[in-house]
């Protein structure tokens, strides 16, 4: 047993309160009726990182504060780690489904229920047990250390962007580590080298000023809520290709060799059945692993329109509005695809039909190299912790900030991570649970020694 298993072991019941004492604040970033919760949280942050022997502080932004903290006692020569990771958690929405309160963790069966109990608070608080481990270890840290934790990742990272030339000297490091990701299944671990862009719209078309009678008016007024499933319905053709001109012309196809060197677990229908999928979409003709990794997408996030509660209200509405999100492999620019949709939506509305396209501030995809000594590091601490080969992956989803710290603070960029598919992330009863927790400890510790 080596000696972070053993002090995992002797302060286990201190490890679980703590943790839960995090899940316990309700850092909604994206709401603002919940802007106290998130800025006590961020302190509760700054003051535990100062407890495990960093010098940690606030950073005001334009949104919620960052947490930044350092130790750099290893003396200027030594390696210089950064730790990304967030304290924001998304909406609880539809409550309804939640079989116990978000924000009051709860043990099922041995797994731990509550918002933020993988993405991201889990996961950032394992890496920060980690250093707290060296200290009561009575152990001097092997590299200087950094870590930067932001309270606006699940809405797009607006305070860290902005702040970022200010603070980009402060976060300068030689490689970066993101414990924000997943296991390529639960006894196979993988290190995570890319993950694709985003740009977000949200469309509304204005058929009156006011809701209208649909029985005085129908007939005669054109329902904005068919102009609207119309007008996305002309987004993609019958093979699921995106009909947007210019969508996939920057692109790079990717040869066989390239596309092996990531491993991915393309089995359809126990994914559909593990995740009670009725249907698969996506482009047709595609493997999973294409879809999902190696091609861009289009959803339509949300659409709404009229009354849609219990009953009847029986109104052609004034309006109807769509959220559509982009995910982006490398090469695309978020702002040209932005506006390529924007101006396909446009220009296809229903004549007489007044639209509204707004598109929101996007980012790059990001890929890193898989031969770097943050790779090689987390590769050998994740094969010794789960006693397999380290594999290599990407991810369908997006942090958008990674591409920008990259461009500004190292190129070195790794993901890691204990989640899985299946812990309901950004859905009703998200969870996690205390071993992989643990192990996350022990892989981030270890990659710390091997970085030596």
């Amino acid at each position: 047993m080596d000696k972070f298993t053993s002090w995992i072991d002797r302060n286990q019941d201190r490890i679980q309160k703590e943790y839960f004492d995090f899940l316990k604040f309700k850092s909604i970033g994206t709401d603002p009726q919940y802007k106290g919760d998130t800025l006590a949280c961020a302190c509760w942050v700054r003051d535990y990182l100062s407890r495990s022997g960093m010098q940690s502080e606030l950073i005001e932004t334009v949104g919620h504060p960052v947490v930044f903290a350092e130790n750099l006692h290893a003396g200027p020569s030594a390696h210089t780690l950064l730790i990304y990771g967030h304290y924001d958690v998304q909406p609880v929405d539809p409550i309804e489904l939640w079989h116990s309160p978000p924000f009051e963790p709860e043990v099922r069966d041995g797994i731990i229920y509550a918002r933020g109990a993988v993405d991201d608070k889990g996961q950032i608080f394992y890496a920060m047990q980690a250093v707290l481990a060296f200290k009561e270890l009575e152990e001097r840290l092997p590299i200087n250390l950094k870590f930067c934790i932001e309270g606006e990742e699940e809405s797009g990272s607006l305070g860290l962007t902005r702040a970022l030339p200010q603070l980009k000297s402060r976060l300068k490091c030689d490689s970066l580590l993101v414990p924000d990701f997943d296991l390529l299944s639960a006894d196979v671990p993988a290190i995570s080298l890319g993950a694709r862009g985003i740009v977000t719209l949200e469309v509304t078309l204005i058929g009156s000023d006011t809701d209208l009678h649909s029985g005085l008016h129908g007939g005669l007024a054109y329902n904005p809520n068919r102009a609207l499933v119309e007008l996305l319905a002309q987004l993609y053709d019958a093979d699921g290709h995106i009909q947007v001109p210019g969508f996939y012309d920057d692109v790079e196809l990717m040869n066989e060799e390239e596309k092996n060197l990531f491993s991915y677990l393309d089995h359809p229908d126990a994914y559909k059945d593990a995740f009670k999928i009725r249907a698969l979409g996506g482009e047709k003709g595609r493997s999973m692993k294409e879809a999902n990794w190696f091609r861009p997408t289009l959803e339509i996030n949300g659409i709404a329109g009229g009354y849609a509660g219990p009953g009847f209200k029986t109104v052609i509405p004034s309006r109807a509005h769509a959220k559509i999100s982009c995910r982006l492999v490398p090469n695309q620019d978020p702002e040209k695809i932005g506006r390529s949709v924007a101006e396909f939506l446009r220009s296809h509305v229903a004549r007489g039909m007044e639209i509204d396209v707004q598109v929101e501030k996007g980012e790059r995809a990001f890929r890193s190299r898989a031969d770097s000594r943050l790779a090689r590091a987390v590769s050998d601490s994740y094969s010794d912790v789960m006693g397999q080969p380290c594999r290599r992956q990407l991810t369908g989803g997006s942090i958008p900030i990674i591409a920008e710290l990259m461009r500004s603070v190292s190129e070195e960029v790794v993901g890691m991570g204990y989640g899985l598919l299946s812990d309901q992330i950004h859905a009703p009863n998200e969870h996690f649970d205390m071993q992989r927790f643990n192990k996350g400890i022990r892989t981030v510790a270890q990659t710390i020694q091997r970085l030596k």
